[in-house]
């Protein structure tokens, strides 16, 4: 069979397989679990059995997620779907409106999104200079994704991956070569709806289809039949009546009368031109529409999962965007795990399934400590021990936020205009007794050598911080007359080419404030206060924003919070439908004791900042 070759498939005359780095998943969220449900898990959990099932909604690049998928996960999905990108262009951004406003903003993608997209489409200046050709980049990423996808998919399992014209022709000869020329069971065409007076404006033939390709992976695979209505011709050709009055038409087969009843057709068999699905090109998108630049309609969606997967099978999606997928496979009684590197994905399936009547438990995951610990190992591996590993690591951390590196302290480790700065570890998010003590070595320090601040204040960053720093560790500071800001560590600085290009930014934590009532056995939680850092919103948007809560899209309580997961046992979210939120939930405890009440809250561009109040029911 004919071959493929790009820049970069073959090393010393072998093919360059995928890199699988299989790293444990983080749990950052449990969304619709009961407290029954919650301690019979942990219990299960703690006795080393099995837990329950539990749909996974991941956050995480796909490099990553995929092989770490595959040690519980190999050859067990049943049918998979993706909707790849398919050229250059936003596909992490998206657009967002400020409640109580007319104004909108297409939020572009976070240079982390930028650089997977550079990862897939765009070359290094050292890679022009060598001539390596963008879809030369994009072909060795399809490859080693679709390898991937292969070895988790069952044996009877099938994918279908969703293409248009860029890269289709590209694709189908890198999945012959993968599954196996004979394994393509159709290519679809979904004959799109183009009604748009721009695109009738085109100066070539107006683009109406998109293809699908389906793979089997081995002899078997699982296929339903489906049928459309028939059509109101069709139905006139039944044009006789028997004696109970039902209609019927006559043919003959080999000389032979037949009768065919109409209430006995299933109706018309759906070809591989699929024709009678609207796609969101047309003006009218309808209320299914969530203004998401990829998302496909769930008419698209439930015929492929009807048609080959059964109920309580095992669905895979690992570039969610809208969440569709997640949202179909939940509806029709399936099975799934929906990934996706942007943000806002997440967000958006998330409050997708959660408008879903009846939706099962399901957790939000990433890999977050193991990943960065992976990429610290691979990024020093020169340094001889782990100390030497650690300094090289705060090291580069501290250029990147333009500190001087400073020793002779435990918890400070550079200094940036006159300010401490400490450098949070890849391992463990930064706790309220790590403010304690860095706060105690700044006022020890300040003012007291050439490495000393003229003042008490320092900028502490880290990669996660716990619960309770933005709040309560604030507070410890100004009591102890530090001067402390927080500051997220980005995820870019574990990406060389937004390195070299200087793409990295330290933005400082949101502030959420909360009013907290006892009466009784109960308790009410209401939001006061939300401060978000406006670094990355436009100017004119920021003038839009009245007051604070219109930087809230969602929020949520966990009102039994066990120093282990959040487990969201109440949430109040915007919708096109419903934009109000509700700004005050009440909870009723059965017993008395002291409880942990965490709140989420995730704003309009999708990140999230929580806050932990403790309360005792007398």
């Amino acid at each position: 069979m004919a071959e493929l070759i790009w820049d970069g498939k073959y090393k010393d005359g072998k093919k360059v397989a995928p890199v699988k780095i299989s790293l444990p998943f983080q749990t950052v969220e449990t969304i619709y679990e009961s407290a029954q449900q919650r301690q019979k898990s942990l219990d299960l959990y703690a006795s080393g059995q099995k837990t329950e099932w539990r749909n996974r909604l991941i956050w995480g690049d796909k490099k990553y997620v995929l092989p770490s998928l595959l040690d519980e996960f190999a050859g067990k999905v049943n049918l998979i779907y993706i909707d790849p990108p398919f050229d250059t262009g936003a596909d992490f951004s998206f657009t967002t409106t400020v409640p109580e406003s007319d104004e909108s903003f297409t939020k572009e993608p976070s240079l982390i999104e930028q650089k997977a997209y550079r990862d897939t489409w765009g070359v290094s200046k050292e890679e022009k200079y060598r001539g390596v050709q963008q879809i030369d980049k994009y072909l060795k990423w399809f490859y080693e994704t679709a390898v991937l996808l292969r070895e988790l998919l069952a044996d009877d399992g099938s994918i279908y991956i969703h293409l248009d014209w860029h890269v289709g022709h590209y694709a189908k000869a890198i999945l012959d070569e993968i599954f196996g020329e004979n394994n393509l069971l159709r290519e679809v065409i979904w004959s799109i709806e183009t009604s748009s007076g721009f695109k009738a404006q085109a100066n070539m033939w107006i683009r109406g289809h998109d293809t699908i390709l389906v793979y089997k992976k081995t002899t078997g695979y699982v296929f339903n039949k489906q049928f459309l209505e028939l059509e109101e011709k069709t139905i006139r050709r039944y044009d006789k009546t028997d004696e109970n009055g039902k209609r019927y038409k006559i043919y003959y087969q080999n000389g032979q009368e037949r009768i065919v009843y109409l209430d006995k057709s299933k109706g018309r068999p759906i070809t591989d031109v699929w024709s009678d699905i609207i796609g969101f090109q047309t003006v009218n998108r309808g209320p299914e529409y969530l203004n998401y630049p990829t998302q496909k309609p769930e008419a698209l969606i439930n015929r492929i999962i009807i048609a080959s997967s059964n109920p309580s099978d095992l669905i895979l999606d690992c570039f969610i965007g809208s969440g569709t997928t997640a949202a179909m496979a939940e509806k029709l009684g399936r099975r799934w795990i929906a990934c996706d590197l942007g943000r806002f994905a997440i967000h958006t399936t998330r409050k997708r399934l959660l408008q879903i009547d009846g939706c099962k438990p399901f957790v939000v995951q990433n890999l977050g400590k193991y990943e960065r610990q992976a990429w610290r190992g691979l990024e020093f591996e020169n340094a001889k021990d782990i100390q030497e590993k650690e300094a090289a690591y705060r090291k580069f951390i501290l250029d990147l936020y333009r500190a001087e590196p400073i020793s002779g302290h435990n918890w400070l480790h550079g200094i940036k205009a006159g300010k401490m700065v400490h450098v949070g570890s890849v391992d463990a998010p930064v706790t309220f007794d790590d403010v304690k003590s860095i706060c105690a070595e700044v006022w020890k320090a300040a003012g007291k050598g050439k490495d000393s601040p003229k003042k008490a204040a320092v900028d502490i960053l880290g990669w996660d911080f716990g619960f309770e720093v933005n709040e309560t560790a604030k507070q410890l500071a100004a009591e102890a007359k530090v001067e402390a800001k927080f500051k997220h560590i980005p995820r870019e600085v574990m990406e060389r080419q937004a390195v070299d290009a200087g793409d990295i930014h330290f933005y400082e934590l949101a502030a959420l404030d909360v009013k907290l009532t006892v009466n009784k056995m109960a308790v009410a939680v209401e939001l006061t206060d939300f401060m978000l850092p406006q670094d990355d919103v436009p100017e004119d948007i920021r003038k839009a924003v009245k007051k604070w809560s219109q930087w809230i899209d969602y929020w949520a309580i966990d009102w039994d919070y066990k120093d282990d997961t959040f487990h969201n046992m109440w949430q109040s979210y915007r919708t096109k439908k419903s934009p109000d939120l509700q700004y005050k939930m009440t909870n009723k405890y059965e017993n008395k004791g002291k409880y942990t009440i965490v709140i989420k809250v995730i704003d309009i561009l999708g990140n999230d900042t929580t806050k932990t109040v403790d309360v005792e029911i007398k």
